[in-house]
């Protein structure tokens, strides 16, 4: 159990740290792609393949630890009424249809990356799928996180100011 949580942790960092890399990446490539265009009148030609490519990457890892941090949106004000063990069906009901969700873009993921991947991008010539694989491998994220939340083990790597620290 330990090493499977060790391996879980390992790849969970690996794409949490490939996004703050794609983000940085997404920087300096529309950066240099605005500098080069106006100083030089000069476009790379894969720019915005590669940006839009990071950014698809990006946005699906983004909403996978989303989930992991509980950072979707909610309507406290409104639970906060009820009493406890409401709450306690509503959080089981929400960590459930999360999971769904998670199953919904491993099987649409899935189905989108074979059926793209016979197909090349126009400037990298790198298949279609590229940009599709990142939803099962989301969806298997949201699975996890869920599933563990579910659980009631706290998935959450980074506290916040909303948590009272500082």
């Amino acid at each position: 159990m330990k090493a499977l949580k060790k391996a879980f942790l390992w790849i969970d960092s690996f794409f949490e740290t490939f996004s703050m890399a794609a983000l940085l990446a997404m920087i300096l490539i529309v950066t240099t792609q605005v500098l080069t265009r106006k100083l030089f009148h000069f476009v790379l030609f894969w720019s915005e393949e590669v940006t839009l490519l990071l950014l698809v990457w990006f946005s699906f890892l983004g909403i996978a630890y989303g989930f992991r941090e509980h950072l979707h949106l909610a309507i406290d004000s409104f639970t906060s009424k009820f009493p406890p063990k409401v709450n306690w069906v509503l959080d089981k009901t929400i960590y459930a249809s999360t999971f769904a969700f998670g199953i919904y873009l491993i099987l649409s993921g899935t189905e989108f990356t074979i059926l793209m991947n016979e197909s090349t991008l126009a400037a990298t010539k790198l298949p279609n799928s590229v940009i599709y694989v990142v939803m099962p491998i989301t969806g298997l994220l949201v699975c996890v996180y869920s599933f563990l939340q579910f659980i009631g083990i706290d998935t959450r790597r980074h506290r916040g100011i909303e948590e009272g620290e500082h």
